[in-house]
């Protein structure tokens, strides 16, 4: 017989009410996905580990504001949100990191050519991310190596739909723009 699977939303009902124990279950879901996320912005692994941890907790101290007809995902990305960019002005480090990103995922939403050397690549995404704003990175991090939808990244980032579009556009423009001059000098 299938067992029922509880959806993250009642997950956080039960814990709220009677079974801490089942907070477990909500680590395990999103240890490796708020893992995933974080290494974009933090590269030591030891201290992404602090902030995953960090991330864990503040969702659990918080668990009673979080409204449980809202998705519970954009939530917690948000909270691993905060705590990236709130380790990120404390030790005073700003950058992507691209060893863990899908490159088929940016071969085809950016249009690189497939035959790219993918060491190449990686190199020029890395310079060509670091040459935009961090308002124009976080929306095409969520979107393109995250898959958030917009209305996602919009509960995410705390942005308006229409912003969101706005800024994953002129991120992709300043990323072609960076390219195209590196490639025509």
């Amino acid at each position: 017989m299938a067992k029922n699977v509880l959806t993250d939303e009642q997950l956080v009902a039960a814990v709220r009410s009677s079974n801490s124990e089942l907070y477990s279950e909500i680590i395990k879901r999103y240890q490796e996905k708020l893992s995933h996320y974080l290494k974009k912005f933090i590269r030591d692994n030891d201290e992404l580990e602090d902030v995953l941890q960090s991330v864990f907790i503040k969702a659990y101290k918080n668990l009673n504001s979080f409204n449980i007809h809202k998705k519970f995902s954009s939530w917690i990305y948000r909270i691993a949100h905060n705590e990236a960019i709130n380790y990120l002005k404390k030790n005073y480090k700003y950058g992507l990191s691209l060893d863990e990103w899908e490159y088929d995922v940016i071969d085809e939403k950016l249009d690189f050519s497939k035959d790219l050397d993918r060491e190449l690549t990686r190199e020029r995404i890395n310079q060509a991310l670091a040459s935009i704003k961090p308002k124009y990175q976080e929306p095409l991090v969520l979107f393109f190596f995250e898959q958030k939808t917009y209305e996602e990244i919009s509960e995410i980032l705390h942005l308006p739909i229409n912003t969101v579009g706005t800024l994953i556009a002129r991120g992709k423009q300043n990323l072609k723009k960076f390219l195209d001059q590196e490639k025509y000098g």
